[in-house]
């Protein structure tokens, strides 16, 4: 009897070191005060992620776009696919993924959006809970140099706004599909003023990307060039003019940035692609 207990711990024993070795997503929500309500988030960790060994992590904050959750960037970009596949081959070392939920799929009736809005401080969310709590808790490093965000289309300006407003907090933003302005409005349905997809889209305006350097003085300039920037999106996307005039806007100014127009339109099949050049961009820039 006794040898086999000790053969069902070895077995369990194993099983568990074989699983710490193996990379994995988390499931985890945040009980947010801003927000007033539990925040949901995945996290990658890498293969032999161990909160008991002291070792820190470089982390990358990796958004959604409109209509998504925080599941997205796995179950349709296959995001932990590509980052084995990319740590197997040494083109990015042990990092630390967070996919935040900042939406819904019901984009008429529920809030979505990385900024502030009437009734729904995401962005105060994000850099005074989330960003925090989720380093602790995951044991990032948790400075610019070892910190990125990188999203798609709302996730893209997203990301794009947030290294323009804390570039003391980002090393890389890595934009796909980036929507970084409106122009007009979007469709909405009854009362304008109440339909949450039509709050979001002036969310987006109030907070433009390009409006922001246009107007930025030489010290937001000096800041600017602090971040590595790289705008990915394809030829056959509506928000491609966005990327361009925003990558000239910024090459006018002195800030130094990437641009990469590819074969594609607004779809997963372009975003899960991007990962390739994305997760590697931010792997490069840390430590910088």
């Amino acid at each position: 009897m006794k040898k086999i207990f000790l053969l069902l711990f070895l077995v369990v024993a194993g099983a568990s070191a074989a699983q710490a070795q193996r990379s994995q997503i988390v499931k985890d929500t945040l009980r947010s005060n801003i927000l007033g309500e539990g925040v949901p988030y995945n996290v990658y960790l890498p293969a032999g992620f161990n909160a008991d060994s002291g070792q820190k992590y470089p982390v990358i904050y990796l958004l959604h776009g409109l209509y998504g959750m925080q599941e997205d960037w796995q179950e349709r970009g296959r995001m932990k696919d590509v980052a084995d596949l990319l740590a197997a081959s040494g083109e990015i070392g042990p990092v630390v993924i967070i996919m935040p939920c900042a939406g819904h799929e019901d984009v008429h009736n529920v809030q979505n959006g990385y900024f502030n809005m009437p009734g729904r401080s995401y962005e105060d969310f994000f850099f005074q809970e989330l960003l925090p709590q989720a380093e602790e808790k995951y044991h990032c490093i948790g400075d610019k140099a070892h910190r990125a965000v990188m999203g798609l289309s709302m996730g893209g300006g997203g990301s794009t706004v947030y290294c323009q407003r804390h570039p003391d907090m980002f090393s890389s933003c890595y934009a796909m599909s980036a929507w970084l302005d409106q122009e007009g409005e979007r469709d909405y349905v009854g009362d304008k003023e109440k339909d949450k997809l039509y709050i979001v889209a002036k969310s987006v305006h109030d907070h433009s990307a390009l409006e922001f350097v246009d107007k930025a003085d030489e010290k937001t300039i000096q800041d600017l060039k602090s971040v590595a920037w790289f705008f990915d999106c394809g030829d056959d996307d509506y928000l491609l003019k966005l990327s361009v005039a925003l990558h000239f806007s910024m090459m006018g100014k002195g800030i130094r940035n990437e641009l990469r127009v590819r074969d594609g339109a607004h779809t997963w099949e372009y975003w899960h692609t991007a990962l390739y050049q994305s997760l590697p961009f931010a792997w490069r820039n840390f430590g910088k």
